[in-house]
């Protein structure tokens, strides 16, 4: 049992107290039994959710592994961790499943989620034995890192995800659009000599499965689309048209996309590659409307943690991907907290990726599972990549002073992580 002293609820002033035993709340302000702790002030919220993390186990434990991503994912305050399936071998394989899942138990950070692979190999061909996955454990099937060339094999596999009551994550970009582009297709890759990626490949691709959702929901298929990483203004108005209709579409968007441009990349640092790009300035404001409206459903962070050699690679070479899991809330607090406000960005972190995966609603309830964090929301500090958990120590914020850093994140009723 333990009590944690010294907090606030989201919107009080009133210092209280909650209780923890047996993995759920036992009750708030009652007398203080157990080991007893400091919430040093803190505001008290239900942990994060990250329905889009890349923890790189199995096969590219150089980058990051279970331990130190869902480590990093704790000192985030994040309490469930949705990681993608493009390592190696794929998680393909309901055995797979099943060992990160007892693996990630044992560790006492983040609980993890696998999604599993849509296709075999990640390939794009032939469906992955659907069924079997999900009764191994996993969360969603998702070819993230590979697009869906495919319109009949993602169709096929929207059916047989919507008949197990599953979601489908999908990266929306057109391959033959996207190209070899490592940038935003625009006035900045023209003046770098860079080859572009246009705002069309994703919303081309968008426009694509809203329709193949359309064409299975007017025949009652219950298939449920969920768009990765928006990046762009118009694939956003495609999405918001889509739920107009009331179709199954939901989207979320990273904050990368909404705090930098791809006037980054003027630096020629790769640190800022990321897939989809970076856009405009246009773009950015576009989606943080979305924010605002309840267009976009929530925010993921894309955690894609490279080794620095890779990062040091030039622009055509290095990988894409920026691993920020830790920064995540301080980021959008710092920013947006005064645009969106507080219950709102915790919402988007949330009770919104709850309600993508048609999970029950987190709450602070007595008798709930105890997961939760504590937030400082006043003392600023500068980002210093040397203490980050995850193994990728470098990212593009480092030095910007942030605030609403996570004191303590507790999960399943246990210490996930203390500052």
């Amino acid at each position: 049992m333990i009590t944690i002293t010294n907090i606030k609820r989201v919107g009080s002033e009133k210092t209280e107290s909650v209780t923890i035993e047996g993995g759920l709340i036992k009750g708030w302000n009652l007398l203080e039994e157990g080991d007893i702790i400091d919430g040093q002030g803190g505001t008290v919220a239900p942990a994060l959710i990250e329905l889009h993390a890349h923890l790189r186990e199995p096969g590219q434990t150089e980058k990051e592994d279970l331990s130190s991503g869902l480590a990093a994912a704790a000192a985030g305050g994040y309490g469930t961790v949705v990681s993608m399936p493009n390592t190696s071998p794929v998680v393909d394989d309901p055995a797979i499943v099943r060992t990160l899942i007892e693996k990630a138990a044992g560790l006492g950070f983040a609980r993890l989620r696998p999604a599993a692979a849509l296709t075999k190999g990640q390939k794009g061909e032939e469906l992955a034995e659907l069924t079997y996955l999900k009764e191994a454990g996993a969360a969603m099937f998702t070819d993230d890192g590979r697009t869906n060339e495919n319109a009949r094999t993602l169709r096929l596999g929207l059916e047989t995800a919507g008949s197990l009551g599953m979601v489908i994550s999908v990266h929306a970009e057109d391959a033959s659009l996207r190209a070899d582009g490592v940038m935003n297709e625009g006035p900045v890759s023209e003046a770098l000599g860079l080859p572009g990626n246009p705002a069309a490949a994703e919303a081309a691709r968008v426009a694509r499965d809203i329709e193949i959702v359309a064409g299975l929901h007017a025949q009652g298929v219950p298939a449920r689309l969920h768009v990765q990483h928006l990046s762009t203004a118009r694939a956003l108005d495609l999405v918001r048209a889509a739920k107009a209709q009331g179709l199954p579409v939901t989207c979320e968007v990273c904050p990368h996309h909404l705090t930098l441009t791809d006037e980054a990349l003027r630096s020629f640092d790769a640190i800022y590659k990321v897939a989809p790009p970076l856009r405009t300035q246009a773009d950015a404001d576009h989606l943080l409307e979305g924010l605002r409206d309840g267009s976009v459903d929530c925010l993921a962070t894309d955690h894609a943690p490279h080794t620095r050699a890779e990062k040091e690679r030039d622009l055509l070479d290095a990988p894409s991907g920026i691993a920020y899991i830790e920064l995540a809330f301080p980021l959008m607090y710092t920013r947006f907290g005064e645009t969106l406000g507080l219950e709102r960005i915790l919402d988007l972190m949330t009770a919104a990726p709850a309600r993508v995966m048609g999970w029950a609603a987190p709450t602070l309830d007595a008798g709930q599972k105890a997961d939760l964090v504590i937030l400082d929301l006043t003392t600023e500090r500068p980002v210093n990549p040397a203490e980050f958990r995850s193994k990728a120590k470098f990212t593009p914020w480092a030095g910007e002073t942030l605030k609403g850093w996570p004191v303590l994140t507790v999960v399943d009723g246990k210490v996930a992580f203390q500052r």
